[in-house]
């Protein structure tokens, strides 16, 4: 005669002798819980600071002193007082005043005109990803396709004189401004695309029902745009344009390939003057003097600008 073991013990058994297998992921400490995100981060940050961070110290260190090549001879704020009394270094920051301000006011006000047109019409806006061709093209064609275009091929000169605007070939590099203008030009082309995807993101995040509203009141779209989405996209621009005026202050691949600061230094940006003191002149102590007082003139000139505009945003 056989007899069978219950089924209830078997699984009371198995009940009483847990697997810790089964038992569901493990539960972290609550230190190494608050600590797991800073450990994800912890690679990028220290990229970040490598690359960053470092040269930065270096640069300030390096100002410090008269460097040429291996031989290092302190100076202290030696450099910092010889670029104050420099000519050539105020005429750099005049020059990437003027070609930067220039630039950067063509851009905003064509890329928020492109914008307003762009976010309403449809066939317009699903051709978007046309505007944003520019932007997509290494910097140095940009460069050398403008330089093409202006100074070797001499098509733009050659297109004005088809049209009858002038009477020959137009020296773009023998005249102070219109050297100035074609940096501008090249730097408006390939950068308003920038401004202009923000600025479209900007009007198509706004609440639709109040411009609805004023226009079921009669209100016209350029006084809708200018009395209530020009206000809302307030705090979007100066963001935008305050990134994009600290990408400017450092414009050097344009001067390099089109103009090499001629006539007369009068295209030579700070980024430039930079470049030839470091390496034409091997002054690197005096370059990295000029690098360190660009940097706190563009902190003090963004922060400014960011503060007083949201301040009158608030108001």
């Amino acid at each position: 005669m056989t007899t069978k073991a219950p089924l209830v013990s078997a699984a009371g058994v198995a009940k009483a002798t847990p697997n810790r297998r089964n038992t569901g992921p493990r539960r972290r400490s609550p230190a190494l819980r608050k600590a797991f995100p800073y450990l994800l981060l912890a690679p990028a940050m220290a990229y970040l600071l490598v690359i960053t961070l470092y040269p930065g110290l270096f640069a300030i260190y390096q100002s410090l002193f008269v460097v040429k090549f291996l031989t290092w001879e302190w100076t202290g704020l030696g450099n910092y007082s010889a670029i104050l009394q420099d000519r050539e270094f105020w005429a750099a920051l005049g020059n990437t005043a003027i070609i930067g301000g220039i630039s950067l006011t063509l851009q905003t006000a064509i890329a928020l005109t492109i914008a307003y047109f762009a976010y309403r019409d449809p066939f317009i806006r699903g051709w978007r990803i046309v505007y944003l061709m520019p932007m997509l093209f290494m910097p140095s064609a940009v460069a050398f396709i403008w330089k093409l275009a202006f100074n070797d091929g001499r098509v733009i000169s050659n297109l004005l004189m088809s049209v009858g605007l002038v009477d020959g070939n137009v020296d773009w590099l023998g005249n102070v401004w219109l050297a100035r203008m074609t940096l501008i030009v090249a730097d408006v082309w390939q950068w308003t695309p920038f401004l202009f995807i923000i600025f479209v993101a900007a009007l198509q995040g706004q609440d639709q029902e109040i411009e609805e509203a004023a226009r079921l009141d009669g209100a016209s779209w350029p006084s809708i745009f200018w009395n209530i989405s020009l206000p809302m996209m307030r705090p979007v621009i100066v963001v935008a344009v305050t990134l994009r005026g600290i990408d400017i202050t450092t414009m050097f691949t344009n001067v390099f390939v089109m103009t090499q600061g001629t006539p007369g230094g009068a295209t030579e940006t700070m980024s430039y003057f930079i470049y030839r003191q470091g390496f034409r002149m091997f002054n690197f102590g005096y370059a990295s003097a000029a690098s360190v007082l660009m940097l706190i003139l563009t902190i003090i000139i963004a922060q400014t600008v960011v503060k007083r505009a949201f301040h009158s945003g608030k108001k």
